[in-house]
């Protein structure tokens, strides 16, 4: 039987399919804002309108300077939460769950005048990939500037459950914050955030601390890094065992993002990143979450099918098709209900 149109259930956290619309920035926001538009409602209902079990709300900031960009969204303001509560509340309607991502882009924030950082050293970037074709270096966090953005994260963790949100995803990947300190390659720093899982598990912690019982947790890693030198598949798994005992419950597992590419960075091919997925799953005795290059729906079942992951999250797949979830349930498990709306054209 076909996997991808059967439900999922982790603690409180009901699905009524395998797949997730991974979180993906849409750089659409008015720069002191930081609160969902229009835009964004059409996006993330339009999604839901397609079917998503759950869709997880791109990298959020936690505070103004720890987004990508300031067309980012932030979740740092009480006043930010009614505009996510009316999206929440139209994708409830469609049966879709939501989730949020929250982070801090670190060294890799690229309108912060001051990058900071666990440590002083810069990032080697693809110009293509940011704004200005470099980044301004970035500056060593103080320790108790460190215990603040701690409390950062664990009170927009309390904003998003105000918000209505029904699982929270902490970004420790693609060479932001979280990633930089459990990096040996970033992280120098001689004070207690020198242990590379400890801002991550203090983080894990006080978000846990202010989230629903039956909420889970998601964590978002990078398996490896691709710069020459960086780490490999087993360093982030011992990481991830002390996150897992502080109290992640899911891992979205990812690769690289921590700088200019190196001799390991592999080929763009379909489910790339799938294997270490597996490798987690295996090893943690957890449910994971795999990504990359899954737009086929074939290789998406594959993954699922094969056990390799328990959910696949769909990216670029979704911005060129929002009913990606409708139309590959349908080429799959050869059954769909779409609204009643669409029961013309989709059957």
């Amino acid at each position: 039987m076909s996997l991808i149109q059967t439900p999922y259930t982790l603690k409180g956290l009901k699905l009524k399919n395998r797949i997730v619309m991974s979180p993906m920035c849409q750089y659409s926001v008015e720069a002191e804002d930081g609160a969902p538009n229009d835009w964004h409602f059409v996006h993330y209902v339009s999604r839901a309108v397609g079917g998503t079990g759950l869709m997880i709300m791109e990298m959020t900031g936690v505070e103004p300077d720890g987004r990508i960009t300031d067309q980012d969204l932030g979740l740092w303001d009480d006043a930010q939460i009614p505009a996510y509560e009316r999206i929440i509340t139209e994708v409830h309607k469609h049966g879709t769950k939501m989730g949020i991502q929250i982070a801090h882009a670190g060294r890799k924030a690229e309108d912060a005048p001051q990058p900071v950082s666990p440590s002083s050293i810069p990032v080697d970037v693809i110009p293509e990939e940011t704004k200005n074709g470099t980044l301004t270096p970035p500056r060593a966090l103080e320790t108790h500037e460190v215990k603040r953005i701690i409390s950062s994260f664990k009170e927009a963790a309390e904003r998003a459950v105000k918000a209505g949100f029904d699982t929270i995803e902490l970004h420790g990947a693609h060479g932001y914050l979280i990633h930089q300190f459990m990096s040996p390659s970033i992280n120098n720093r001689t004070d207690e955030y020198g242990n590379l899982s400890k801002f991550g598990v203090d983080i894990i912690k006080a978000v846990k601390s202010v989230m629903p019982e039956q909420m889970p947790l998601i964590m978002r890693i990078s398996a490896i890094e691709y710069i020459d030198g960086g780490y490999d598949v087993d360093h982030s798994i011992k990481i991830a065992k002390e996150y897992q005992t502080a109290g992640v419950d899911l891992f979205h597992i990812s690769t690289g993002g921590e700088g200019l590419p190196g001799k390991k960075k592999p080929l763009n091919t379909p489910a790339y990143q799938v294997p270490y997925a597996r490798k987690f799953k295996d090893t943690l005795n957890v449910p994971v979450i795999a990504v990359g290059r899954l737009e086929n729906p074939q290789v998406a079942e594959s993954v699922l099918s094969n056990g390799d992951a328990e959910l696949v999250a769909i990216a670029r797949g979704m911005l060129n098709d929002p009913y990606w979830a409708m139309h590959a349930i349908k080429d799959i498990h050869k059954h769909v209900t779409p609204p009643k709306q669409y029961g013309r054209a989709i059957r």
